[in-house]
């Protein structure tokens, strides 16, 4: 794998949303405003970037103010899974929140994903709920 990870990197709004466009086989051609709401809300993030400088990953980590920080958005090319590119970029990101004083890093996901958090990154579960509000 010959990725560069960075932590709290600057972010091409455009590039995010294409890859997350790809990742989430979304149609959408908006452009999230990306910078604007991490630097916000955010604690950190984690970029992965190909050897052309080309966007392959992200994973973003906000936090409650103290010991918990929780896991959004983790997303990697679908060109590029398989690849370790996920579990480094969470690997990254759990350093990070342990460096900002955090104790927890929580995540929540969808069932088909469970093998990567469960297995390839170590997280155990829980007992969660979930509320649409829309």
């Amino acid at each position: 794998m010959d990725i560069a990870l960075t932590v709290r990197g600057a972010v091409d709004d455009a590039a995010l949303s294409a890859l997350h466009a790809r990742a989430f086989e979304s149609p959408s051609e908006a452009v999230t405003p990306w910078t604007g709401r991490l630097t916000r809300h955010s604690l950190t993030w984690v970029t992965a970037s190909d050897p052309a400088g080309n966007l392959v990953g992200f994973v973003n980590v906000i936090g409650d103010g103290g010991v918990h920080a929780v896991l959004l958005d983790t997303v990697v090319d679908p060109d590029h899974q398989g690849q370790g590119i996920g579990r480094a970029l969470v690997a990254a990101a759990a350093e990070a929140a342990r460096d900002h004083g955090c104790e927890w890093l929580h995540v929540d996901f969808e069932a088909d994903r469970s093998r990567f958090y469960l297995e390839a990154c170590g997280f155990r579960t829980t007992a969660a709920g979930l509320l649409q509000l829309t």
